[in-house]
């Protein structure tokens, strides 16, 4: 990309997009262009079509999706496959049709099995079952990464994808059911703290192993593989380091503040027992992460604060 390269963020009010424009930003790149939900309804084709007609963009990060954490996607699996098939499908295929020079897909490491081998690499990609509770959101993610690679097979698109792995920071949904694990227990313990309460229970046993990478991290690699990468298969991005969730929890509760008890409710699902990248292949490229998990924290939830999340 050079810095007067048209540049076409999808999704730039999330947390990941809006952390690109950020990295974008920093980096010099001034030529962004972004359309709201209520501009720009990406799951409706002929919208889409007429907006790569008329902009032109030469490069394209999708980051637009629908997320949710265990219970969003347990309970309503019917539209986040609809939903995230719609939106990527539309995009892809109209950056292809109007001339994209190079687009990057955001996927998720929810598209490796359930009982991939530890760390997860590229390749081990349908090799066996996905994670069920998930199912229908990582079906979505893998048809995306894989009409990118069939366009670059078939008609040399310059179409490339990256696989994070948990993801939290600015700008993160802390909605109480339908969150992510990090933003899910800020609020959690917030709440307590707030309310005085003597214990906080928490969903399954502890026991899953997770990866966690602060999201301008992410954003920092996303842009470093749209300059510096062009492959069919995609590149994983996260920190290489793990925890478990009940270590996380403890870490969350410290930076909050809260010194109450933590139960666990184990009737509620653990999900995949382990879920850890392996990120040699940026590591190979010269990429590696800076902000390590507490720092983040601490961000992420001066964030929080900072935006007054309604309780």
């Amino acid at each position: 990309m050079h810095q007067a390269s048209k540049i076409y963020v999808a999704g730039h009010r999330g947390m990941v997009g809006a952390a690109i424009v950020r990295e974008l930003r920093r980096q010099g790149y001034e030529n962004i262009v972004t359309r709201t939900h209520a501009e720009l309804d990406l799951t409706r084709q002929a919208d889409v079509e007429a907006f790569f007609a008329e902009e032109r963009p030469e490069f394209v990060f999708l980051a637009a999706a629908r997320v949710g954490g265990i219970e969003a996607n347990r309970t309503a699996p019917a539209d986040f496959m609809y939903d995230n098939m719609m939106l990527e499908m539309n995009v892809i295929h109209a950056a292809w049709r109007n001339g994209c020079r190079k687009l990057e897909f955001l996927g998720s490491s929810c598209i490796y099995p359930r009982m991939a081998p530890q760390p997860m690499k590229e390749d081990c990609l349908l090799t066996s079952s996905l994670e069920q509770t998930n199912e229908a959101y990582a079906l979505a993610k893998i048809s995306g990464l894989r009409y990118c690679s069939y366009l670059r097979r078939q008609y040399g698109a310059d179409f490339i994808s990256v696989m994070p792995t948990n993801l939290y920071g600015p700008n993160d949904n802390y909605h109480p059911t339908n969150s992510h694990v990090v933003p899910a227990l800020i609020r959690r313990f917030h709440e307590a703290k707030e309310q005085e309460l003597e214990e906080v229970t928490c969903w399954g046993d502890g026991s899953p192993l997770r990866e966690f990478l602060y999201v301008d991290d992410l954003a920092n690699l996303c842009v470093f593989l749209m300059n510096n990468y062009s492959g069919e298969e995609t590149v994983n991005a996260g920190s290489g380091k793990e925890l478990t969730i009940g270590e996380l929890t403890r870490l969350v509760a410290d930076t909050v503040g809260y010194k109450g008890r933590i139960n666990w409710d184990t009737s509620m699902p653990n999900g995949t027992p382990r879920k850890l990248l392996d990120v040699s292949k940026a590591a190979a490229m010269g990429w590696r992460y800076s902000t390590e998990l507490p720092e983040g924290l601490r961000m992420a939830y001066a964030d929080f604060l900072e935006r007054g999340v309604r309780l």
